[in-house]
């Protein structure tokens, strides 16, 4: 799976800026392209201090941020940016790259919702497309040690009461089968009993004549 942070091209997006903040812009992208991170923060810096409503400087300041090892300061931006910029281009696109660095951090439950909401802003992004559905089965596939070893205690705990259940009906009949034993044999012990008291009393009596 890719997960390229994307950097933004003046006037494909925007009106360009004042001319000395473009050259700036337009520096740091070559230098970005060149892998000079460095170099170019701080042409994108210059440039968003500047103009701080610059949205093509804070959105390049955040994708070398990124590539510089700060994801907190870059997921900042990017999510100023997805919710408070009126063109959505713009907030789809930071959405993506939000996505991007939440998958590459395995936070894969915010990085579904953010490729959803780049695909809401753009439906025909089919990296934004890919990489969600392929989120989405990696999401599928992790399950947490803890989550695994509750399942797994679970299906023991309901496999002893299958064996249990199945146990206890036998149990049931062998105690049922003895007790009934028993009563058969008491039914008999008193009706032995009464045979022989009516034996005596019968022997005892006088007829009328």
């Amino acid at each position: 799976m890719r997960y390229l942070i994307t950097i933004l091209v003046l006037g494909v997006f925007l009106q360009l800026p004042a001319q000395k903040v473009n050259e700036l812009i337009v520096a740091g992208n070559d230098l970005y392209r060149q892998g000079k991170f460095e170099d170019a923060e701080k042409k994108y810096t210059e440039a968003v201090k500047l103009q701080p409503v610059n949205v093509t400087a804070k959105f390049n300041l955040a994708a070398v941020m990124y590539k510089l090892g700060n994801p907190g300061d870059t997921k900042k931006i990017y999510t100023e940016l997805a919710t408070l910029e009126k063109d959505a281009a713009i907030r789809s696109k930071a959405w993506y790259n939000k996505g991007a660095i939440l998958s590459k951090e395995k936070k894969l439950e915010e990085s579904v919702e953010a490729y959803k909401n780049a695909l809401k802003l753009n439906p025909d992004d089919q990296e934004a497309r890919e990489n969600l559905q392929k989120t989405l089965q990696e999401l599928k596939k992790k399950e947490p040690p803890k989550k695994k070893e509750e399942n797994n205690k679970k299906k023991k705990q309901e496999q002893q009461q299958k064996q249990k259940q199945q146990q206890q009906p036998k149990m049931n009949q062998k105690e049922a089968e003895q007790r009934l034993k028993l009563l058969e044999q008491k039914e008999k012990e008193v009706q032995q009993r009464l045979q022989k008291e009516k034996a005596k009393s019968g022997g005892g009596q006088s007829k009328d004549w």
